[in-house]
């Protein structure tokens, strides 16, 4: 069960990552608050955390949230349970000082 409940964490954050990529507003942002290029972005999606990340991102800004979700049709509450069963995600960004 726990395992199903990652599986879907990680399909939400594949689908905010679209979202991000899709978004000539978004993208420049994202790249910018985690350092990376476009083209490190595959290979960092394979990186532990990366997914989690991804969520906060998207959880950090509600009117970003909101458009997600209307856009995927997967509710903000959803997502941010997906955030909190990822590395990197909610919970980990509470934590920090």
């Amino acid at each position: 069960m726990a395992n199903d409940r990652s599986s879907e964490a990680e399909e939400i954050a594949i689908a905010a990552l679209g979202h991000i990529a899709a978004d000539p507003i978004l993208l420049p942002r994202f790249l910018s608050l985690t350092g990376i290029t476009i083209s490190e972005i595959r290979p960092a999606a394979e990186e532990p955390g990366f997914l989690g990340g991804v969520l906060a991102f998207i959880l950090a800004h509600e009117p970003t949230l909101m458009e997600f979700s209307a856009q995927s049709g997967i509710e903000a509450e959803r997502v941010a349970k997906a955030a909190r069963r990822l590395p990197g995600g909610q919970d980990d960004w509470d934590r920090q000082p």
